[in-house]
């Protein structure tokens, strides 16, 4: 009887041993599957001097994604040599860039999430402030983009990719709001000049 029941046993954590070894290995193989490749951005890097002005901006920047709100605090300068922008969070720079039209310059810190990347910035930046006819010669094939007073949409092929309200002209001033239907976010942007 006593062997019985210690063969039954053995059995059974045979089998509870399996159950748990088929549990954990599809557990870890569902952490090994990689998640789906977001497409690839558009890569735009157009120099400074094309946007045909020199600005310093101070902004709030509020994303919208998945339901999340994160605001950052920006300051913005622009010139014919040089982007420069640092972002700021609890008063803690948390973004800072510089490009020249060659070479992008970049920091973040480490608990800025990781989908905030320096060349996505900077390519919302320019997608959104700089005039059409620079951003339109530097759009791969199948691309375009087109001003409506103060709308602009930017397709790939026939499918709107994004839209970009502004408030007023110039692009710098006032309230710009940027929905990226691609990678579904929307980007609100609150610009004032820069102190005295």
């Amino acid at each position: 009887d006593c062997l019985l029941s210690r063969g039954l046993g053995d059995v059974y954590k045979r089998q509870l041993m399996m159950r748990l070894f088929l549990i954990l290995t599809l557990l870890l193989s569902g952490c090994a599957t990689a998640p789906s490749p977001q497409p690839a951005r558009l890569g735009l890097k157009l120099a400074p001097a094309t946007l045909g002005a020199s600005i310093a901006r101070q902004q709030h920047l509020k994303v919208e994604r998945d339901g999340r709100i994160d605001e950052l605090n920006a300051a913005l300068e622009i010139d014919p040599d040089h982007v420069q922008l640092v972002g700021l969070a609890f008063g803690q720079r948390v973004l800072s860039l510089s490009y020249d039209g060659k070479e992008l310059q970049s920091w973040r810190h480490v608990m800025l999430p990781a989908q905030v990347r320096a060349e996505d910035v900077l390519e919302d930046l320019q997608l959104t402030l700089w005039p059409r006819d620079a951003i339109s010669n530097a759009l791969p094939d199948g691309w375009s983009i087109e001003d409506d007073g103060l709308r602009r949409n930017v397709y790939m092929g026939q499918t709107l990719v994004t839209v970009i309200e502004y408030a007023a002209m110039p692009r710098w001033s006032g309230r710009v709001v940027l929905e990226n239907l691609r990678y579904h976010y929307k980007l609100t942007i609150d610009s004032v000049p820069a102190g005295p």
